[in-house]
């Protein structure tokens, strides 16, 4: 069997620091203190299971990084295995394109050991989740959302006014609804059990290629109040146009980002290239 690389990426597990000399603890509640140090544990235990399994494996070049030193596109790689949880997978995800499988390992393994063996035997195949593809006055952004992106003020409280329509190769197929409101979600299938669903969404099939959109806290929309929540077909778009003076588009929460000012046009699709992620 040929030789295979694998980059795991690792959650670190000293976030936090507990009974350092020279001051308080930060957790000051005991069963706090000791649930979050439980969690640490586990996790360090999770990583060391991975490794002792790939060092067990003679056909395998494998490489371990922190999620926090991931500063470059992955590339030359057969596999990335995730090791922490939703938003480990979700970091890698800015970094890969359709040409590299993850899977995901949350911090308390069962299986993972008979999992990777089918994976590196060809005996188990990845399924293609939708990403969401941005541009904003025509540029394509570089990041890649797998979950959400949300449009909104700075602060997301604040009332922000915009304009969008769905199209369909660059033809208009959906009304000009024009907006006030705290701001515009968009989740892929795969984002749509998390704040969309939380919302008023409705989840959908993990595999679907449809985005759904919605208009977060509309003000007095009257009879459009029917377009405030709808779908992207996989063979449209929605095209927005920002009017306040400042906004962000957040991708898959708040530590990817992208301003925007008064007068820019943004595009969103499910074009971008899938993420291949082998589901349980």
């Amino acid at each position: 069997m040929a030789r295979r690389r694998l980059l795991l990426l690792l959650k670190p597990f000293d976030v936090f620091q507990f009974g350092q000399s020279g001051g308080a603890s930060p957790i000051t509640v005991p069963q706090a203190f000791r649930y979050l140090d439980n969690r640490r544990r586990v996790h360090k235990d999770a990583i060391n299971f991975c490794q002792d399994i790939l060092r067990k494996k003679s056909n395998i070049d494998w490489e371990p990084i922190l999620r926090t030193n991931l500063s470059q596109p992955i590339r030359n790689f057969d596999l990335v295995v995730t090791v922490g949880g939703d938003g480990t997978l979700l970091q890698a995800s800015h970094f890969l394109d359709d040409s590299i499988p993850v899977l995901g390992v949350n911090s308390d393994p069962t299986q993972v050991k008979e999992v990777l063996d089918d994976i590196l035997a060809g005996q188990k195949l990845p399924s293609n989740l939708s990403r969401i593809s941005l541009s904003v006055n025509s540029q394509p952004l570089s990041s890649y959302a797998l979950n959400d992106v949300l449009i909104a003020d700075p602060c997301p409280a604040t009332v922000s006014r915009f304009s969008f329509r769905i199209q369909r190769d660059g033809e208009s197929c959906g009304p000009l609804v024009n907006c006030r409101s705290s701001g515009l979600r968009v989740s892929t299938a795969a984002g749509s059990t998390a704040a969309m669903l939380s919302a008023g969404g409705f989840a959908m099939p993990v595999l679907s290629e449809d985005l759904q959109y919605m208009v977060r806290e509309p003000i007095s929309p009257g009879a459009a109040i029917r377009l405030m929540h709808g779908i992207i077909k996989s063979d449209q778009s929605m095209k927005a146009s920002w009017f306040s003076k400042k906004g962000v588009i957040y991708i898959d929460g708040s530590h990817v980002f992208h301003s925007i000012q008064h007068g820019d046009s943004i595009e969103l699709s499910s074009k971008a290239p899938s993420l291949k992620v082998f589901l349980p």
